[in-house]
């Protein structure tokens, strides 16, 4: 097992990635840090530029066998942090409030488990992933032709959990996390002097029509298999002066589904709302489609594993209050014949939410992070 002094060290490499964030797609110093990081376990294999800043380390068994992967997310959020913290981030706007310096520091603690006894079989493939904040990261590595070589038999994941008691993990077969899909609507007409609105185009009366319109489409209720939900996150009519009419608006809605099959549906009821209601004032309108998150599901044979190694370690769970209507773009890796499943691990009832300003990935949960993984490792691999 780690020692203290691991721990220490660990600790130590978990608040220097927290110090340094860096946003989806612009973790290039992150990468550099895992490389370096890495070079001391003497990987077989290290692939990098895997689907972006991608980082993914390959440990060899002596025999044949199955692969078997641990996923890490390498970016953080464009929020400011608020804390006194010695180890806070030095880069205004941006930080770690989602623990993802903590997921690399959980494969950083299995790296060195693993340089100690190599697996008898099969190999580990550690996934250092880029930009899951975004939903893009996770299908630009699977993407990468050279993916193909590295795809894993069984894939795993511990997303850490506040609100859950510390050590308390949550886990079950089936859907754990929702799709969702980011749609930018833009209303376009004709900008006029405030005095002659009549000269003009206004995409106002269409806007507000199309807020509580397209936020019907789904409404907040029990997370079944029809679940579908449309959360109105940002609007914008015109320019901020009293001088100018508009002549364009924007209108920014998150859409989710509990199925991957039910976004399709969902996205074409709100641009059919939106193309109705141009053509009925008048307006042009073109669509933007962003944060593509597919659904997260759970393997049953690979939530076994879990559930095998939390039993075996005295780890309490149970399914907690999966599924969740946040989304996670880990369930990518799931798809493919792999083999999937992700727990997530209580950090404490009161510890501060996750993308709050005022959350920290605790270290004291890393030596219980890094025994999952370890004997889920070995029960597959020996």
């Amino acid at each position: 097992m780690l020692s203290a002094a691991d721990l220490a060290e660990l600790a130590s490499f978990r608040r220097e990635l927290h110090q340094f964030p860096e946003v989806s797609r612009e973790e290039a110093a992150t990468a550099q840090r895992i490389v370096r990081a890495l070079a001391a376990l003497q990987p077989d294999q290290v692939v990098t530029g895997l689907g972006g800043h991608g980082v993914a380390a390959v440990f060899n068994g002596a025999e044949a066998g199955p692969t078997v992967m641990f996923r890490a997310e390498l970016d953080a959020l464009p929020i400011t942090e608020i804390s006194e913290a010695a180890h806070r981030s030095t880069i205004l706007g941006k930080a770690h409030l989602c623990g993802h310096d903590g997921h690399m520091t959980l494969l950083m603690g299995l790296g060195r488990l693993i340089a100690r006894q190599k697996p008898k079989r099969g190999r580990v493939v550690q996934m250092f992933q880029p930009a899951e904040e975004d939903g893009s990261g996770a299908a630009a590595a699977v993407r990468d032709p050279r993916f193909e070589a590295l795809r894993p038999d069984w894939a795993f994941a511990i997303h850490n959990m506040p609100g859950l008691p510390f050590g308390v993990s949550a886990l079950k077969a089936g859907a754990v996390n929702c799709a969702s899909q980011g749609l930018k609507i833009t209303l376009s007409g004709k900008t006029a002097h405030a005095s002659l609105p009549e000269t003009g185009v206004s995409p106002a009366l269409a806007l507000s029509r199309l807020i509580p319109a397209i936020s019907a489409l789904g409404q907040v209720g029990p997370l079944g298999p029809d679940y579908r939900l449309v959360t109105i996150t940002h609007a914008r009519l015109g320019e901020a002066a009293f001088g100018i009419a508009p002549g364009e608006a924007e209108l920014w809605a998150t859409l989710r589904t509990m199925q991957d099959g039910q976004m399709a549906a969902l996205r074409a009821a709100a641009m059919d709302l939106a193309r109705a209601e141009a053509a009925a004032q008048g307006l042009s309108v073109r669509f933007g489609h962003h944060d593509d998150f597919a659904a997260s599901v759970n393997d049953a044979q690979a939530v076994a594993h879990l559930a095998r190694a939390l039993e075996a370690l005295g780890m309490p769970y149970d399914e907690g209050d999966l599924p969740m209507r946040a989304s996670e773009d880990f369930g990518r890796f799931g798809q493919g014949g792999t083999r999937s499943a992700m727990l997530f691990l209580g950090v404490g009832e009161d510890h501060p939410a996750l993308h709050n300003p005022d959350y920290d990935f605790p270290d004291a949960l890393i030596s219980v992070g890094v025994q999952i993984f370890h004997r889920v490792m070995r029960d597959l691999l020996g």
